[in-house]
């Protein structure tokens, strides 16, 4: 992961975080709008689901200088997830969402460079999720 879409992934997310339970909010609303079928997946306290993805984001995000400190953690949530029923295929449904839910935060400043940089790191960590996923279904 080059230096530049560290940078951009970074910058843009310290705009993000002062409004993060709205952008948690509107993630999921456009989730489950666009992709009604994965709804019933969430259960409980959406407000307390949102301020764990933001969490996680943060994380993983504060992390881009050292992603071999979050693999495991990475593979460890893919294999949780895989227990709630998430397929392959869904990662790509919140990829949509986050990506729009970031051009809705962001505005002009998600330029190209932002998109294509979090499209580079979001791929990088559903990889590693869905590698958890499959670990824990071959065990």
């Amino acid at each position: 992961m080059s230096p530049d879409t560290i940078s951009h992934v970074q910058t843009s997310w310290a705009k993000v975080k002062p409004i993060a339970d709205q952008a948690a909010e509107l993630f999921y609303g456009r989730l489950f709008e666009v992709y009604p079928e994965v709804r019933p997946m969430f259960k409980g306290d959406m407000q307390a689901q949102g301020r764990k993805l933001m969490a996680m984001i943060n994380t993983a995000v504060n992390a881009l200088n050292n992603l071999d400190a979050v693999v495991q953690p990475v593979k460890d949530m893919g294999a949780r997830h895989a227990g709630y029923g998430v397929a392959d295929g869904d990662y790509d449904k919140v990829a949509d969402a986050l990506l729009w839910t970031l051009e809705k935060g962001l505005g002009d400043d998600f330029t190209p460079e932002v998109k294509g940089a979090w499209v580079e790191v979001y791929t990088t960590l559903a990889a590693t999720m869905k590698a958890g996923a499959a670990e824990q279904q071959a065990a």
